[in-house]
């Protein structure tokens, strides 16, 4: 080793460095060597603008000593053509000259004096590091919580923007936005905040991480850190449904038949319960025991609230409450809360009647349906009446029912019954016949008449809506078709399947146009053949001749 290499190699010795990446690695949770690359980024970028932009100069920090070394690295190309950068690529012969056993692919080291930072190259390198260091703990800031999203976490809210809450949780600092807090909810600096981790997301100005305190996973969270079995997987809790600060609902189930999933999450005297309560700002919590059976379930959901009978519509997704007409405004609640939470709590849309309402419906439904059999079939009150009685609906129904059917109802003999069948027929043809010369007068196309699923009555309401032709129909969105065909007793995913029926013709087309394009091609390729045997041919015969 020269003089020269000794002196710059003391020179740079300084383990003072270790230690000032020590305490920065350790203060902001990051790696040692992490800051070490920082430090040594920000003396490359000091060396590149002493010696040269344009120079591929690179430092090194020693991990065990400190000593810094830079040099200034120059390829080796074996081929001269290749080179693209005169200043930081050499040709193997003039590397050779240099380093007798240099390589293609090898780097050609040259070693510089030890740079003396001025002040602009300090505050440059000092800039550097600071960027680097807060890139590295925002990466890993976003490797711890990115997958604690569901989690409870505590913290001390740092300052409050806007009404936005900035809390810090130690190593990250996280968001508790104006929404997501209880109404009513005040925080000061300094205040001890517990919050459920939302969302994590990495954006440009860093990893963001996003609490809540009205999440309805939030009270599930609380519950499952108060109550043990909830912990250990003996209760769980399989709905919840919330108006933050006032009410909530949650369901629970127990897996084991011995416990009872209410008891427990109640606790004794009720304190594992208020100690929800007082952590949610005294939010009302209803505890219900969960049941596969919708009906059961949603009587439960109703509570307090008391139930007389239920009915249920799982086409729809919608059932119907009767309740005594004194438990009407409990079934509701404050502002329609309890129902909206039972529904909420259940998946299921609910409607409340009183007894008075349902019977008072239930005698229109059957003077109704007593008023359309009578005219439609042409029979006297007492018939219509034991139609509707035993539970008939439609024409439809009386038509084309089995004849048994019609036989089991009291009075009725088989010449009865088939009478019915043969009315029924004939004015659903009669009807038919009147909507098809409507569909006609509106210019509604043969074409959409031939669409699966469309009734003669749709069409007609079709083309009071200016849908006249199939690919009009196909042009429409499931929930169109429902808001238009709204007296046609349509789900939405009955429409999805008309609508669908209804565009069946252009994947047809598409398949059409690709078969006819395969055999042009097929066509073309014998006829191009035939060309060329041609060609080849006529030599042959020639020389045959």
């Amino acid at each position: 080793m020269s003089e020269a290499a000794a002196n710059t190699e003391a020179f740079n010795s300084r383990p003072e460095l270790l230690q000032v990446a020590e305490t920065v690695a350790r203060d902001k949770g990051i790696e040692r060597d992490e800051v070490l690359e920082a430090m040594e980024q920000a003396i490359q970028k000091a060396g590149r603008s002493k010696y040269g932009h344009e120079h591929d100069i690179r430092a090194h920090i020693d991990r065990s000593s400190g000593a810094i070394t830079l040099a200034r690295y120059v390829e080796v190309m074996e081929d001269p053509e290749l080179i693209e950068n005169e200043i930081t690529q050499v040709d193997l012969a003039s590397a050779q000259r240099k380093k007798p056993d240099a390589q293609p692919g090898e780097f050609l080291v040259d070693p510089l004096p030890p740079i003396d930072f001025g002040r602009i190259a300090a505050q440059t390198a000092k800039q550097v590091i600071v960027q680097k260091v807060r890139e590295a703990e925002r990466t890993r800031q976003y490797d711890e919580y990115k997958d604690r999203i569901g989690e409870v976490v505590n913290g001390l809210v740092k300052r409050i923007e806007y009404g936005n809450v900035v809390v810090d949780l130690g190593r990250a600092e996280a968001l508790l936005r104006r929404d997501e807090c209880i109404p009513r909810e005040h925080f000061n600096n300094g205040d001890r905040v517990r919050a459920y981790i939302v969302d994590v997301r990495e954006e440009t100005r860093g990893p963001q991480i996003f609490l809540s305190r009205t999440h309805p996973q939030y009270m599930a969270a609380l519950f499952a850190q108060e109550v043990p079995e909830i912990y250990d997987g003996i209760i769980e809790i399989k709905s919840v449904a919330r108006d933050p600060g006032s009410r909530a609902k949650i369901a629970v189930l127990s897996h084991d038949s011995s416990i009872d999933p209410v008891g427990p999450c109640i606790g004794m005297r009720g304190s594992r319960v208020q100690a929800v309560v007082g952590e949610l700002q005294g939010e009302k919590i209803d505890i219900i025991q969960w049941s596969p059976d919708p009906a059961t379930f949603i009587v439960n959901g109703l509570a307090p609230a008391e139930v007389a009978k239920v009915v249920l519509d799982e086409d729809k997704n919608k059932i119907e409450v009767v309740v005594p007409d004194d438990q009407l405004s409990l079934a509701i609640g404050r502002r329609g809360q309890n129902v909206r939470l039972a529904s909420q709590l259940s998946g299921w849309d609910i409607d409340i009647l009183t007894e008075a309402e349902e019977s008072e419906r239930r005698q229109k439904e059957f003077q109704d349906r007593s008023v359309m059999f009578a005219e439609a079939l042409d029979v006297d009150d007492v018939i219509a009446h034991l139609l509707v009685t035993e539970g008939f609906s439609s024409i439809e129904e009386v038509a084309f029912v089995p004849i048994d059917d019609l036989l089991m109802i009291e009075g009725f003999d088989e010449d009865v019954a088939e009478e019915l069948r043969v009315r029924a027929r004939n004015f659903l043809e009669a009807r038919d016949e009147e909507l098809n010369r409507q569909r006609v007068e509106l210019g509604v196309d043969d074409d959409l008449a031939s669409v699966e699923g469309v009734t003669p009555s749709m069409l007609v309401v079709l083309g009071q809506n200016g849908v006249k032709t199939r690919d009009d129909l196909a042009d429409l969105a499931g929930d169109e078709l429902l808001e238009l065909a709204e007296g046609e007793n349509l789900t939405l995913d009955a429409a999805n399947a008309i609508i669908m029926a209804a565009r069946a013709h252009w994947f047809a087309d598409d398949e059409a146009t690709g078969e006819g394009e395969a055999a042009e091609a097929a066509a073309e390729e014998p006829a191009a053949e035939a060309a060329d045997g041609g060609a080849a041919a006529e030599p042959t015969e020639a020389k045959d001749d």
